[in-house]
């Protein structure tokens, strides 16, 4: 029997605040199905999800370099995105060389923290930023350190040490794989799709009665934190438009809202006023209802850091129609999937216009919807980017294929009372796997309990 390969999964985790905490503790499961992993986490972090203790081996990330010298792992997998949460990360990477998964092509702010906090050696980053992009480069360095955000940041990514110290790289888009492939045009890099859990269809008007929202208004809504580079303005610009002909709208606005964000000065510019709700954080039970009661979703950016988004995929997985920024990553999204907008003048404009079309064509906005689920149970499901990052790790390192050896290991620990949720999940995924809309869920949920129903009589 041939050992199975052991891989270092270097990510934050929860309780770490950070969407790749959540994209790793999903991920997990499934990789684990080919390989044993042991997780590493920066040092002071404990992680709160049982699972992950239960299942894998759980370090500190300053052991990896000792571990590495005991028993070499046969691939280091390094997630790197743009915030402090990976600071301790990239200083493993430059002893302890493995492949990189980029979630941002810009790292400036990484890197500029991890300089200010990390190393405490403000020169040497600004003689890297100099080193790379020349003056322009360090006058917006200078910026960055007296607090200043200028938005010339997002053309000085700072990700080129990182990049060239990875021995092969993953990322989620064309656009991050294109860009790392111009500074090391000889990179082993590939394209994995993001996986997200395909979420379960709650109905618009039971979440909007569990909300306390209106049953027949149109509305809005815009997840995440909220910062200029999110296009809220101009939505909003396009919402006071679109009220004038439905004056009964909604913008719901579901995150935290950035200290240096004017946003109620905006709403009141435009005579909004109760128009636009504002709900900060809000817990898991109440985000799935407010995406479940939402006609019309608007996710915008500019500048972009070369992400992708997570909590746009998760929107779509949920069957809503959603309006994108035409930019970087976002651009590659499907015509039929959503709605693309360019940034610009005519921007607020274009969005009023999109929404004006798709609340007239209710047809028109369910194929949408239909189309948005249908593409992530297609192209973004777990077990397709679990198998993309084993593919890559056999291509990059000569190892015969892997194929998955074990369940999904969160399943093994699921109760025999939660195996009905699961059946239900998987209902829902094959359902929009086939294109089929929430109408036809129950008739494979009855379907389901018919046979089952058969086939314990026959045990009796």
């Amino acid at each position: 029997m041939t050992h199975r390969r052991r891989l270092a999964f270097c990510s934050p985790v929860n309780p770490v605040e950070s969407g790749i905490s959540d994209y790793s503790e999903e991920l997990l499961p499934y990789l684990g199905q080919y390989v044993d992993i042991t997780v590493f986490v920066d040092d002071d972090v404990k992680p709160s999800n049982p699972h992950l203790a239960q299942h894998f081996a759980i370090e500190s990330a300053s052991r990896l370099e000792q571990l590495q010298r005991r028993r070499p792992f046969d691939a280091i997998l390094y997630h790197m995105g743009n915030s402090a949460a990976h600071s301790r990360f990239w200083s493993t990477l430059q002893r302890v060389p493995g492949v990189v998964v980029l979630h941002d092509y810009v790292l400036h702010h990484l890197m500029l923290w991890h300089a200010a906090n990390r190393v405490h050696d403000l020169r040497t980053y600004r003689a890297e930023v100099q080193r790379r992009y020349g003056e322009a480069g360090l006058q917006v360095a200078k910026q960055m350190e007296r607090g200043q955000l200028p938005e010339a940041v997002f053309d000085y990514p700072l990700s080129e040490a990182v990049i060239e110290a990875a021995q092969g790289l993953i990322a989620h888009s064309r656009y991050v794989v294109d860009r790392a492939l111009s500074i090391r045009p000889q990179l082993n890099a590939a394209v994995v799709p993001m996986g997200v859990p395909l979420p379960p269809q709650l109905e618009r008007i039971q979440a909007r009665q569990e909300l306390g929202l209106p049953a027949d208004a149109p509305i809005w809504a815009s997840f995440g934190h909220i910062n200029p580079y999110k296009r809220i303005a101009q939505a909003l610009t396009a919402f006071a438009q679109f009220r004038r002909q439905h004056p009964s709208a909604l913008y719901i606005l579901v995150g935290s809202v950035s200290a240096h964000y004017p946003l109620p000065e905006h709403i009141k510019r435009l005579g909004l006023g109760d128009a636009v709700k504002i709900t900060g954080f809000v817990a898991h039970a109440d985000f799935a209802r407010y995406v479940a009661a939402a006609d019309l979703c608007f996710n915008g950016r500019y500048p972009s850091a070369g992400e992708t988004s997570a909590s746009l995929l998760r929107l779509l997985g949920a069957g809503r129609a959603v309006l994108v920024s035409d930019i970087a990553t976002f651009s590659e999204l499907p015509r039929d999937v959503v709605a693309h907008v360019p940034v610009g003048d005519t921007e607020s404009a274009l969005i009023a216009a999109y929404a004006e079309r798709l609340f007239a064509d209710t047809a028109l906005r369910q194929a949408l919807e239909a189309n948005a689920r249908s593409f992530v149970a297609r192209e973004h499901s777990l077990a397709a980017a679990a198998a993309g990052y084993i593919n890559f790790l056999c291509q990059l390192y000569t190892w015969q294929p892997l194929m998955p050896d074990r369940p999904v290991l969160w399943d093994v620990t699921a109760s025999s009372s939660a195996s009905g949720d699961v059946v239900n999940q998987l209902i829902g995924q094959r359902a929009a796997e086939a294109g089929l809309s929430s109408a036809d869920v129950p008739l494979l949920e009855r379907a389901v309990r018919r046979i089952r129903s058969l086939v314990d009589s026959n045990k009796q």
